[in-house]
């Protein structure tokens, strides 16, 4: 048996990704804030997956505490991490001179500490056993500048650079880190729009291949993967 943790799991990429590693095997651990949701993913995928363990806990990981919770009540848990996938986040627009004071603060906390401290938490364990994998969920508004980024886009910046650190700082530890830069890809954001589906990706095409990525061989690694609709960026 495996053992993966999704940030963030109950809706969107998050739901997708945790829904493609319970069919490849894995018992998985997600964490979300809202308890009602929490429990009807756990109850679906108790169901649907009998063999796997599931643990679904709820957590703000934008809080160093809950996080750190989180990831001690992981490993309490599970045996081992050979995955991990920082996935929570949220995005709203706004441009440096005019988003609401406090948005700053408000979306590197869920965006970036979030992960920083999930993935600290849970270090040590992975060092351990020299091995694993772990996904970190940027953005295309990690790569380049767009108008309305604001502080979306400072904090996924913040999110590909450490990336970059981590991993270059565990390439001995034989521990890959991918960052995932995803344009538009349809979630709970978008409900209600009137945006053609043909002008937006959908959640199993991250997790696709963010599978991709994981099954390689034990000497290649994948460092980012970019990914847009067909027709481009919003």
């Amino acid at each position: 048996m495996r053992y993966a943790i999704v940030s963030g799991g109950t809706h969107g990429i998050g739901r997708a990704i945790t829904e493609k590693l319970l069919a490849e095997g894995f018992s998985v651990a997600i964490c979300g804030r809202n308890k009602e949701d929490l429990a009807a993913r756990e109850a679906e995928w108790n169901e649907q997956y009998p063999e796997a363990s599931i643990l679904a806990l709820q957590a703000d990981l934008s809080r160093k505490e809950e996080a750190q919770s989180f990831g001690t009540a992981v490993l309490a848990n599970f045996p081992q991490v050979d995955l991990l996938v920082n996935n929570v986040g949220t995005y709203y627009p706004g441009s440096i001179s005019r988003e609401p004071d406090g948005a700053l603060e408000e979306l590197i906390g869920i965006n970036l500490y979030s992960a920083y401290h999930l993935t600290r938490a849970l270090l040590p364990a992975m060092k351990e056993k020299k091995s694993g994998h772990i996904f970190n969920m940027c953005s295309i508004a990690s790569l380049h500048a767009y108008p309305n980024g604001g502080a979306y886009s400072i904090s996924k910046y913040g999110l590909l650079g450490f990336s970059e650190n981590l991993r270059e700082e565990l390439k001995t530890e034989n521990i890959k880190v991918t960052a995932i830069c995803s344009g538009a890809v349809y979630s709970r954001s978008w409900e209600g729009s009137d945006i053609d589906p043909g002008r937006i990706m959908e959640p199993p095409d991250i997790a696709t291949m963010l599978w991709a990525a994981y099954t390689l061989s034990a000497g290649a690694t994948v460092e980012t993967i970019v990914m847009r609709p067909q027709q481009g960026d919003l």
